[in-house]
């Protein structure tokens, strides 16, 4: 029987802030005193405790119910079992606790500020718990002040939980393991190891728990030199054989930092019986493209009787996704299949849907949707980028609308992937992004950097420029990608200067450009013709910003001099560029030469082209107009007949339109 069968009570349903406060602060209720009634409290606490523990919520909810008396142990008790399963329970209980003037002690207190924790729609519920526990004095019990520390740290809140910290008058491993697991989520590694060194300092002594948060933060940044550190203390303290999961960060970590020797000789420090390990190097293989020595470890995993899990199976397909290997992505769909891994695992199930988009088999990618047991959010979203990949964009927003229909809350990947997907497609309207953007805003996403950049781009891309700089300027702190974005969009519509002037906010700031960003600054110099502006940025490139120039920055910068007739210029950087034998970037000189009437550069570039692509007859017949209009007729026939000798055939070229009736 069901928990909510068995008594339908009016707060089987989500709490509402004023109710919580009114129940907590209402005037105290005393019992009539009964005759024995504490003996059987006692029992009946006892009672409730067992089927807790067993997991038999029903029978401890009908004992609850049909206790006459009932004292702290008894609601901490319910609370406690109600915390993970249904928390809105948990929360009601505290109520009724309160409406009936029985006071909370520490344990109370940590069991309500676990539930806020863990469900973020809880946060009033929360702050609210945190002005009893400063009404009754509980601020300073080490546990419940560790418990609000916790709380404020997933509500993102790091700074008012580090407040909370430092005013405890003592703090146990616990609630340093709490720190430094936040900091581990919010990225801030720099922090997260200044207090682990603090915590030596004040003789605080780090457990398994501690060393694991430290390996995975200095895993996020590759810091090689500290997470070396790390595990001479690790060593030092026998972790490796008394704590497995110690062990296994150790190799994800090497993993994380390109040392696959160092992740292989940490596994071989780990007993061969843990199945955790050896699917811990599989991955990391997998995730490293090292595809013979991923499967000889998967094969002799099976042999020595370990069963593959779900990490092991996702690091293969997201392999296939990478190098687009489709008949190996079908045999680990196979797998995947015969251990079930299919109807359990949405990490699987996403993956699965990834590697068929990616590959680009979207007919099977539909097809693992379609057979979802249960259709969730990551499966959606993993179906529309993979639309988006191949290309179908009118789908990608008719699956957005059958995501809302069926009552999923679209997340920032939803709105990021929807948006690019309607700035791509030819249905597409100016009116279609404003309404996702509305939407977006009414979710609570509007914010989110990810949907401000597609937000940008697809504003730009219907040339309304001013509508990206105002959200642009709306981010509290941009990041590096949100100002390359902008540079985008003033690249699109020729507004170089603009884009110029962005990039260089941008390095003022302290953010790093990356071969995107001088790529999206060098396109806006291109469309608007800013020549010395385009010189300075390529020249920076290398030497201020320490990024290796690649083809298409060489492409962008010849075509930047042909168009400005320097064509001796372009010639010579033309030179330089790493992909030499690049048709595309001498065909561009070569038309330059044509409408420069630039006859010396010309010929170099035609004979280079020639020799590029003898097969394209594309190439020989610009070459031969090229030499018709310098007036050479003799070289541009000498070219026309070895194209003829060659039989040589140009494609006929075709457009379809499409005419709505």
């Amino acid at each position: 029987m069901l928990v909510s069968k068995l008594k339908p009570w009016r707060w089987m349903h989500k709490p509402q802030l004023h109710s919580l406060i009114t129940a907590i602060t209402a005037p105290s209720y005393t019992f009539l005193p009964l005759h024995n009634l504490d003996d059987r409290v006692y029992l009946n606490n006892r009672e409730i405790d067992a089927f807790i523990k067993s997991r038999n919520l029903n029978a401890a909810l009908l004992v609850f119910h049909n206790m006459p008396l009932r004292d702290t142990v008894t609601y901490n008790l319910m609370i406690s079992g109600f915390c993970n399963i249904q928390p809105e329970h948990a929360l009601h209980l505290y109520a009724q606790m309160g409406s009936f003037g029985i006071r909370e002690s520490s344990t109370t207190f940590s069991s309500v500020i676990a539930v806020c924790s863990s469900n973020a729609g809880f946060f009033r519920e929360g702050v609210q718990v945190h002005c009893r526990v400063v009404k009754f004095g509980f601020l300073g019990n080490v546990f419940v002040g560790g418990a609000l520390v916790g709380f404020y740290m997933r509500v993102g809140l790091s700074g008012v939980a580090l407040e909370l910290f430092d005013e405890l008058p003592e703090s146990n491993l616990a609630v340093w393991n709490v720190i430094l697991r936040g900091l581990c989520e919010l990225g801030r590694v720099e922090e997260l190891l200044g207090f682990y060194s603090r915590m030596c300092f004040e003789g605080v002594e780090p457990n398994g728990v501690t060393f694991c948060y430290l390996l995975r933060g200095c895993s996020i940044q590759s810091r090689f030199h500290e997470g070396k550190k790390l595990q001479g203390c690790i060593l030092k303290m026998g972790l490796v054989e008394k704590n497995v999961f110690v062990a296994n960060g150790l190799v994800d970590f090497y993993s994380a930092c390109g040392c696959l020797v160092g992740a292989r000789k940490c596994f071989e420090d780990i007993q061969i019986g843990n199945v955790i390990s050896w699917n811990s190097l599989v991955c990391v293989y997998a995730e490293n493209g090292l595809w013979c020595d991923a499967l000889e470890l998967f094969n002799v995993m099976q042999l020595w009787g370990h069963r593959p899990s779900v990490r092991s199976l996702v690091g293969f397909l997201n392999l296939c996704s990478r190098t687009e290997k489709l008949y190996f992505g079908k045999q680990i769909h196979c797998h995947v299949v015969k251990l079930g891994f299919d109807e359990v695992s949405v990490h699987v199930q996403s993956a699965l849907i990834d590697m068929y988009g990616k590959c680009r088999d979207i007919e099977s990618s539909v097809v693992v949707f379609e057979c979802l047991p249960m259709r969730t959010l990551e499966c959606c979203n993993s179906l529309m980028t993979s639309l988006c990949y191949c290309e179908a964009f009118d789908d990608v927003v008719e699956l957005f609308g059958l995501m809302v229909d069926e009552g999923l809350l679209p997340d920032e990947v939803t709105f990021s992937t929807t948006l690019k997907a309607l700035s791509m497609s030819a249905s597409a309207s100016f009116t279609s992004s404003q309404l996702l953007h509305c939407y977006a805003l009414k979710s609570g996403l509007g914010g989110d950097a990810a949907v401000s950049c597609s937000l940008m781009d697809a504003y730009s891309r219907f040339g309304h420029v001013e509508l990206s700089h105002r959200i642009f300027e709306a981010l509290p702190s941009p990041s590096a990608v949100c100002f390359t974005s902008m540079i985008n969009a003033y690249a699109r519509n020729g507004m170089g200067k603009e884009g110029i002037e962005v990039l260089q906010a941008m390095i003022e700031k302290g953010l790093k450009p990356d071969e995107i960003t001088f790529l999206c600054a060098l396109t806006g110099c291109n469309h608007a013709g800013l020549v010395e502006e385009g010189r300075i940025v390529f020249d920076s490139m290398k030497s201020l910003h320490k990024v290796d120039p690649d083809r298409r920055h060489f492409s962008c910068m010849v075509d930047l001099l042909c168009r400005a007739g320097l064509l001796y210029e372009a010639e010579e950087l033309l030179l330089r560029a790493p992909g030499k034998r690049d048709c595309f970037m001498w065909n561009s000189l070569l038309r330059s030469c044509r409408v420069h009437n630039n006859e010396e550069v010309g010929t170099r570039a035609a004979q280079v082209l020639v020799e590029l692509d003898p097969d394209d007859p594309a190439v020989w017949l610009q070459a031969s107009n090229f030499y018709a209009e310098m007036g050479n007729f003799d070289a541009s026939r000498q070219i026309r007949d070895g194209a003829l000798a060659k039989k040589m055939t140009r494609e006929i070229g075709h457009s379809l339109i499409e005419i709505r009736q």
